[in-house]
């Protein structure tokens, strides 16, 4: 399905998380990973963006929207070499979808350059049950939640962070703290 967002609300989260990521879009090349329909792409140059998804019809509307970016299906992606050219990887609202993230952050350390970060949105722990909710009436996505395999607090994010090489950066919360925003850099 593509880029799960049927919720009614579901644009306008995107939105804001695109917002909360923004200020740390600045430098070099760019891996999105877990682009949907590549709404993040519209704020980088194409010359420095990739976006990965394992949806593709996700993959293949957003090569229609921004023909000029780089989108790959997360197969494809696997299958190239030398991919590790990334100063910085965002991945909005991806985490807590992943089986283990752990893992995960470590596979994510391994495509960055010296001195790359990685950005990261997760819906914060203590609104499982709002999302729930939104999601059973039609205001948040139904496959989104259906989808969730651990919400992550920041100090669950502090030990993924440190057991995959890396420590928290920076911090904050956004949408009344309803997701929190985390930037990760290589120890």
């Amino acid at each position: 399905m593509a880029d799960q967002l049927t919720g009614l609300l579901s644009p306008f989260l995107r939105s804001r998380r695109i917002a909360a990521v923004r200020p740390f879009l600045d430098q070099g090349n760019l891996l999105d990973v877990g682009c949907g329909t590549g709404d993040l792409a519209r704020y980088v140059d194409a010359a420095r963006y990739v976006g990965v998804d394992r949806d593709e019809e996700s993959i293949a509307i957003a090569k229609r929207l921004f023909p000029a970016h780089r989108f790959l299906t997360l197969a494809q992606f696997a299958q190239l070499k030398n991919e590790n050219g990334f100063e910085r990887i965002v991945g909005l609202a991806v985490i807590e979808h992943v089986e283990d993230p752990q893992k995960w952050l470590a596979w994510l350390r391994t495509l960055l350059k010296p001195g790359g970060r990685v950005v990261l949105t997760t819906p914060h722990p203590s609104i499982r049950w709002l999302h729930e909710l939104g999601a059973r009436i039609g205001v948040f996505s139904r496959e989104g939640a259906r989808e969730h395999r651990e919400l992550i607090n920041r100090d669950r994010m502090i030990q993924l962070a440190k057991t995959s090489g890396f420590r928290i950066q920076y911090f904050r919360t956004f949408l009344s703290g309803c997701n929190q925003l985390f930037v990760l850099e290589p120890i």
